[in-house]
């Protein structure tokens, strides 16, 4: 070897400890890569990491069900889990009310004091009509022309204001391309084929999937690559984007999100795992009772009570703002990103989009198809 050529310790160091970077870590490691998994925090899994609370597995970064008509992200991801049959059923509060989500029949039933399909149809069409609305111009208005008044003042303007921090009438028409109306009695909030929880928790599915990869927690990207700029061949980078190239254009912007987390001496404390909370007065988006996404028979309970925020740095960001001005500073950072040969960006973060879980993995694994 010549005097002086830098020899990289690792095939490849991977920025994060989340769904995206497990999954390229496990399938690189069996192809006898070596890999390095560093993570700021002091745990695995990103933000579907559970903990255990008394025997409860509480997620800590909010509710996270896993949902895919994908046949092969199903199979892969059972092959570090095992699931359970839990299926989404949340409700919704507006003051002494409650409503089953998705919109749906029941819903429809309890709102209307209908019971037919025909009757729903011809109420929504009936408020849809006196309403006008031709062109909108917000998101109220597109919300009103397609599910009329009543939906949307009870079930969609309080909490949508709520996630946004910001009035309907000021947020852009866009982000609501339709809200969905079931005229079935079917609570089932997603209509994927698969659906469930890992039994035991997430974190111990990720960890399966870590096995064999040398992990480094408390660790932080940018410390570790001055100190050691040849520390590997390749990078995958699942950190936010704007943070890599030091914010030369300026911060993309996010919704974050505050949990208010507590163990209550009662065996169940809502009788449902997600209840929304619609109503804009009350400050929380929605809790979750964690023990129930698991059909938990403990003596006690968890509860989460959700705020939504404005993202500030030093906070976790959760939600891209999906507006044409972040989409466009997003593309300049995109631009930077192709021109980093030996940097894959990844994730939620690195790719500014909001993911599902099981488009992540597929995200991942196609991904990998590419540079294999």
């Amino acid at each position: 070897m010549p005097k002086g050529m830098k020899v990289n310790m690792y095939d490849y160091l991977i920025v994060g400890a989340g769904l995206y970077g497990a999954v390229f870590a496990h399938e690189l490691t069996n192809q006898g890569k070596k890999c390095l998994v560093i993570d700021r925090r002091n745990h695995i899994a990103g933000n579907i990491y559970t903990e255990n609370v008394s025997g409860i597995n509480v997620h800590k970064y909010g509710a996270h069900i896993f949902h895919t008509s994908d046949q092969e992200v199903w199979e892969y991801v059972n092959r570090f889990a095992q699931f359970n049959h839990y299926i989404n059923s949340p409700v919704a509060v507006y003051k002494d009310e409650l409503y089953n989500l998705p919109f749906n029949m029941n819903t429809f039933s309890r709102m209307w004091g209908i019971r037919t399909p025909k009757e729903a149809k011809a109420k929504i069409a009936q408020q849809v009509a006196e309403l006008g609305i031709t062109k909108p111009q917000n998101l109220e208005e597109q919300a009103l022309s397609l599910v009329g008044r009543d939906v949307y003042e009870k079930l969609v303007k309080g909490y949508t204001e709520k996630q946004w921090g910001r009035d309907c009438r000021d947020l852009p028409a866009f982000i609501i391309k339709r809200l969905p109306c079931r005229f079935t009695y079917d609570n089932n909030y997603f209509s994927d084929r698969y659906q469930g929880i890992p039994m035991g928790g997430y974190t111990q599915m990720v960890e399966k999937m870590l096995e064999g990869v040398e992990v480094r927690l408390n660790t932080d990207f940018f410390d570790l690559i001055r100190r050691q700029p040849d520390i590997a061949e390749k990078i995958v980078y699942t950190g936010c984007i704007d943070e890599y190239f030091g914010y030369c254009y300026g911060p993309l912007a996010y919704r974050s999100v505050r949990f208010e987390t507590e163990e209550l001496q009662e065996e169940n404390y809502q009788g449902n795992a997600v209840v929304n909370y619609t109503e804009g007065e009350v400050p929380w988006t929605r809790i979750i009772e964690h023990k129930h996404f698991e059909f938990g028979t403990q003596p006690t309970t968890v509860i989460s009570r959700e705020y939504s925020a404005e993202w500030k740095p030093g906070m976790e960001p959760y939600y891209p703002v999906n507006d044409e001005v972040n989409a466009a500073l997003y593309a300049r950072y995109q631009a930077l990103a192709q021109k980093q040969g030996n940097v894959i960006f990844g994730g939620r973060l690195g790719q500014y989009r909001y993911y599902d879980m099981d488009k992540v993995i597929r995200a991942a694994l196609d991904d990998l198809k590419n540079i294999v």
